[in-house]
């Protein structure tokens, strides 16, 4: 009985941290729901790097602070225990009273990983750990892998036809390009996972061809850093990603190309750059990376074996020619149908 109200109550900590996708970075998303007599009294999550953290604004929340001596406090994620922007939450929690506390999972950070848990038992508060654990993992995803793989979480998506080809055939004047497979919802939910994440690939060849922005029109969110790939560094100076806010990376063999208002970054001498461009995007904190096309980029990161998630639409029409899709091996856990095409969400499991 214990077990299903600690698993609903954490499910709460996990909606609450949900609502701030894509604004917490480099932090992790972290909801907190203060409980008394089985009901909730106190919540809150962060917001947003710099701000309260989602335990203070629980307590803070809590109109009769009293209560706080007999109350529960859930979290998704093991209270940090050190000064950062903000004062430690163990010392919050412990010094409003609170006895009992419940968390998804430990923080696996250097400064944290159970140190959070320890402080708060030496202390005397009864501390329950691994709720929901995978769930309050998967959340956090880009966070995890970041601090425990030294790299970005990696998204490839792609929009392919039903006979598995991602572009029309031909190029340049004769070509028809873009070729929209899939509809306005779709590309609705694209610019909202564009928001969710830190940075944006393309190759060259995708910038030459569909022109893209490469940021956030149709969602309320953050522009991501945009990545272009070009070996050779041709790029016209009217690409529209060059008229539009943010900033743009280019890594390329050609560092005197003439490209407006971007930094550029000297390809080495890896046959692979997906390993360059995952560990330049390491050493700048970004936590996570999704890949838009074309094809030729996206298989430069599938052969290096650096991705995590492929988001695939696959549309209602055949091309019979053209640009074959990508392919990758993985285990789906989603599936969903729009008007014009389907969606397939497909993880690594071997990363």
């Amino acid at each position: 009985m214990h077990w299903d109200k600690d698993i609903r109550f954490m499910r709460r900590c996990l909606d609450l941290a949900g609502k701030a996708e894509g604004r917490t970075y480099p932090n992790p998303m972290v909801g907190a729901v203060i409980v008394h007599d089985d009901k909730i009294i106190g919540e809150g999550y962060h917001l947003g790097a710099g701000e309260p953290h989602a335990e203070v604004n629980a307590v803070n929340s809590v109109v009769n602070k009293e209560t706080l001596n007999s109350a529960t406090l859930y979290v998704n994620l093991e209270p940090c225990c050190h000064h950062g922007k903000t004062p430690p939450c163990t010392d919050l929690i412990i010094s409003s009273g609170i006895k009992k506390v419940v968390i998804g999972t430990v923080d696996t950070s250097e400064k944290v990983n159970g140190k959070g848990i320890a402080f708060l038992k030496e202390a005397g508060c009864k501390v329950i750990t691994g709720v929901l654990a995978e769930e309050c993992r998967w959340l956090n995803r880009r966070f995890f892998t970041f601090i425990e793989k030294k790299r970005p979480y990696i998204i490839l998506k792609w929009a392919q036809s039903a006979d598995g080809y991602i572009d029309t055939p031909g190029e340049g004047a004769n070509s028809q390009k873009p070729v929209w497979i899939t509809g306005v919802p779709e590309r609705v939910l694209v610019h909202r996972w564009r928001a969710s994440e830190q940075s944006i690939l393309a190759g060259a060849g995708t910038v030459r061809s569909d022109d893209p922005r490469l940021n956030v029109r149709y969602w309320t969110g953050k522009d991501p850093l945009r990545i272009i790939l070009s070996g050779s560094g041709s790029i016209s100076k009217n690409s529209s990603m060059f008229k539009t806010n943010g900033t743009t990376i280019v890594f390329t063999n050609n560092i005197d190309a003439d490209l407006p208002n971007v930094e550029k970054v000297k390809l080495n001498s890896n046959p692979n750059p997906a390993f360059q461009i995952t560990e330049f995007l390491y050493s700048k904190g970004i936590q996570s990376l999704i890949i838009e096309g074309g094809t030729e980029a996206i298989n430069i990161f599938v052969t290096a074996g650096l991705w995590d998630e492929a988001r695939i639409f696959t549309g209602m029409q055949n091309f019979k020619s053209g640009v074959k899709a990508p392919a990758v091996n993985g285990k789906r856990y989603s599936s969903t149908t729009f008007s014009l095409s389907y969606l397939d969400m497909i993880l690594n499991r071997k990363c």
